[in-house]
């Protein structure tokens, strides 16, 4: 039996409760966005930021007895929740640490935008790429990196046009979920920093992916 059709045969059967890890993933991004929470800058921006954890989180519980996560994804979904918590609650524009950044480097904007776009390729990649090797043909495939690729971006494109749709309707009030600080390129900008955040993710992680999926297959 192939690796691919083995994780399909165990990903169909019942799991039991998740290890420590997943858990404690759990924990902190519930503990994380509560904190977020509390006396955010702008109270729609912080909702509009971290929807995504709480579609993604209760989904995760949900369907965890029949399709568990590595925990190399797990890491890293907690990791870019909090850092959609915390660009929630400052506005990506106004979070402190990128001030500091900014300050540091003399850049003529806060950099905390283009990081989270960066982790808005990265951590999606390893997310595609556990969906497309668990449940399609592609695993092992020389298309699985590309179409990975082509996913992310296509994620990322869709979340402009999710914000061009929040500008729209929202007007200036929606000028702090753009986070364009003035720059007129900043949505090719945001698309471009996804594609590098998938790429390096795809390189440095990979290998390490696949000994998780190996180990998950059993």
């Amino acid at each position: 039996m192939s690796l691919s059709a083995a994780v399909r045969g165990r990903t169909a059967a019942t799991f039991g409760p998740p290890s420590a890890l997943p858990r404690l993933c759990a924990a902190v991004v519930v503990a994380g966005v509560a904190v977020s929470a509390w006396a955010p800058y702008d109270r729609m921006t912080w909702l509009l930021e971290v929807v995504w954890v709480l579609i993604g989180l209760p989904l995760a519980v949900w369907t965890w007895r029949r399709f568990p996560l590595t925990g190399l994804l797990c890491c890293l979904l907690a990791v870019h929740a909090l850092v959609l918590a915390l660009g929630g609650h400052y506005t990506y524009a106004r979070v402190p640490l990128g001030e500091w950044v900014q300050g540091q480097l003399g850049l003529a904007r806060n950099p905390y935008d283009r990081f989270g776009h960066l982790m808005q390729g990265f951590v999606p990649a390893i997310l595609v790429r556990e969906l497309l090797s668990r449940t399609s043909p592609l695993r092992g495939s020389r298309w699985l990196a590309p179409l990975t690729v082509c996913a992310c971006l296509a994620f990322s494109a869709l979340f402009e046009m999710f914000e061009w749709a929040a500008a729209v309707v929202g007007g200036h009030a929606a000028d702090d979920f753009l986070a364009t600080q003035g720059d007129v390129w900043d949505t090719q900008w945001d698309m471009f920093c996804a594609l590098i955040g998938a790429t390096v993710a795809l390189l440095l992680l990979s290998r390490w992916h696949d000994r998780q999926l190996a180990r998950l297959a059993g």
